[in-house]
């Protein structure tokens, strides 16, 4: 073999090396990265399934100052991430058996604030359409004098069915209840504003007849 047949050979196995060094190469990052790939995604469920026991044990607990949304948000987004963990799936079950008895009291409270608003909201038209009957009351208990006092009576008189018509005074409310003041009639209630020149009731409740007159009238102490 002469030294050039030499030197041709010398490179083939010198090519055959790299070659061979190359593709062993090749196959071996290639399992690196996927094995890297699969200790990050482990690593990324560890951390998922640690975070998410953190944030239901701190929800049962009471020991976040998030809103029912946003506690129910957070139950939304730890469920999306499809933890097969036994202990975070507990976890769910109690989360959510506790947010939903949250918003049950939440929409129990919103309806109860409803209600009272409504209830508000009635008061005050009832005691706008009572506004005539007030304001004479007041009128006649600021009488400079009795003869302004007896026109302003005659006139509020004119509003009522018969002088007679009685007149309830409620003077304290309780379990759905009231408690009354000794019954009265309107004449004599319109004498006694003109006497004590004050009026410390305001109009709860009144009784009409088929021409609009005034059957009955309730007061409540103010």
């Amino acid at each position: 073999m002469n030294k050039q047949q030499i030197l041709q050979l010398t490179g083939k196995i010198v090519l055959i090396v790299m070659v061979t060094a190359i593709t062993l190469g090749g196959s071996t990052g290639c399992k690196s990265k996927k094995k890297l790939a699969r200790e990050k995604a482990a690593a990324e469920y560890a951390a998922r399934v640690d975070q998410a026991k953190k944030d239901l044990t701190a929800i049962l607990d009471d020991n976040t100052d998030w809103t029912l949304k946003e506690k129910e948000q957070r139950v939304k987004t730890i469920k999306s991430w499809n933890l097969d963990d036994e202990d975070v799936l507990v976890l769910l079950d109690k989360v959510e058996d506790k947010l939903a008895r949250e918003r049950a009291d939440a929409e129990r409270r919103a309806e109860e604030e409803r209600l009272m608003r409504e209830e508000e909201a009635r008061k005050k038209a009832e005691a706008s359409k009572f506004s005539n009957v007030e304001d004479m009351f007041r009128a006649i208990a600021a009488s400079p004098d009795a003869g302004r006092a007896n026109d302003l009576i005659d006139r509020t008189l004119q509003m009522f069915a018969t002088p007679d018509v009685p007149v309830l005074i409620i003077i304290s409310q309780a379990g759905g209840f009231n408690d009354y003041d000794r019954p009265t009639t309107i004449r004599k209630y319109l004498d006694y504003l003109k006497d004590q020149k004050v009026y410390g009731n305001r109009v709860e409740q009144v009784k009409y007849d088929n021409n609009g007159k005034i059957t009955e009238l309730e007061l409540i102490k103010r």
